[in-house]
């Protein structure tokens, strides 16, 4: 059959004028189209196909649909309209319209990192197996990949010490990747997506000292003789040993530190303040001085244990971690300040399943690809 005989058999199936013969020969079409269709989906997916075209066929509301064939051949012109992605029907004026294929879901994030070398070597880590050796900085460092897919570095006893030198390492993580690792004095760093951190291969000198952009969680190893120090823009912060979260991404206004065990000394320009346990300091150019209040200490780490949470925070704020975990651009259609999120979600759920968790604050959200478009 030519295209117009088939425009004009599917025309009569939208109106239910099809004779049997025009049903048969529908069906032969349809079978010989599925027959040459590389495309395999199972019944779940047949039936939930199925009923998402005949959401979007032009078919007149009052139109009693009538399933006029058998499974096969249903599963066949399933196959082939999402093997096409393009499906034809005549609407009243006899226009050929499209339906677009069903769009994909944006999966989540995962654990992916790249680790830069002081030589300027970039080494992706999805690429290498636990407990394989990564690398070797001179002979007195060994960079590892521990059982749990941690990046370790082990220091080498009996390689002479170079107290005057400082080899540089740079772990970073892209859109949608997350990385865990354990610096040479035994302090563990979770860096969350969009984030780098700059340290030394070992620790020489009085000060253990890292460079951090984006955001990432310490638990710093104790050493009273060695104050370990977190810079981030112009804010400094100053341990000996404890647990903290420090938020620091260039497109936030607000630098934030989240302390949930020990103390820290937060300065940022000429100020300076002690947190304890439970508290947040906030730095801002916006500021005259160092913010602190108290939080929720959950929320802040939430991202560390596979979690979006909100508490009381504005829409942007959670679509720029959507942003960031998921790849996608968001634009906005309205005024949105006033909206404001408690609650969460796993993060492991594809996009869609966390939109739905939102919505229920009273927001729209339409998804056209990798953009998110929000409506108050």
């Amino acid at each position: 059959m030519n295209e117009k005989e088939i425009l004009a058999l599917l025309k009569k199936y939208q109106e239910d004028t099809l004779s049997n013969a025009d049903k048969e020969k529908l069906d032969a079409w349809y079978l010989h189209k599925a027959a040459n269709s590389k495309l395999q989906l199972n019944e779940y997916e047949l039936e939930d196909s199925y009923e998402y075209l005949k959401a979007k066929l032009p078919l007149k509301q009052e139109t009693k649909v009538i399933r006029i064939w058998p499974r096969v051949a249903v599963a066949a012109s399933i196959a082939l309209l999402l093997g096409t992605g393009i499906f034809y029907f005549t609407n009243p004026e006899d226009k050929p319209i499209q339906v677009a294929e069903k769009p994909h879901d944006v999966a989540p994030g995962g654990n992916r990192g790249i680790l830069t070398l002081s030589n300027g070597k970039q080494i992706v880590l999805s690429d290498i197996s636990a407990k394989d050796t990564i690398a070797k900085e001179g002979e007195e460092v060994t960079i590892k990949m521990n059982a749990n897919g941690v990046v370790t570095y082990i220091i080498n006893p009996d390689a002479a010490s170079k107290e005057n030198k400082n080899s540089f390492n740079t772990l970073s993580t892209p859109t949608g990747g997350q990385y865990n690792i354990v610096l040479a004095d035994g302090t563990k760093v979770y860096l969350n997506a969009v984030s780098s951190i700059k340290y030394p291969t070992q620790f020489n000198g009085d000060k253990r000292i890292v460079e951090l952009e984006g955001e990432a969680y310490f638990e710093v190893a104790k050493n009273k003789s060695k104050p370990f120090i977190v810079k981030s823009g112009e804010q400094s912060i100053e341990v000996l040993g404890t647990h903290f979260n420090v938020h620091a991404y260039t497109n936030e206004s607000v630098v934030k530190t989240t302390l949930l065990e020990g103390s820290v000394a937060v300065s940022y320009k000429n100020q300076k303040s002690i947190l304890k346990p439970g508290q947040q300091s906030n730095v801002s150019d916006k500021y005259n001085n160092i913010k602190i209040r108290e939080v929720d200490t959950e929320a802040a780490i939430a991202w560390k244990n596979g979690r979006f949470k909100f508490d009381n925070a504005d829409l942007k704020t959670v679509m720029r971690q959507l942003e960031r975990w998921y790849g996608v651009k968001v634009e906005y259609q309205g005024d949105v300040s006033d909206v404001r999120f408690n609650g969460g979600t796993f993060m492991n759920k594809n996009l869609s399943e966390v939109l739905k968790v939102l919505e229920l604050s009273n927001i729209k959200f339409k998804v056209e690809g990798k953009t998110i478009i929000v409506y108050p």
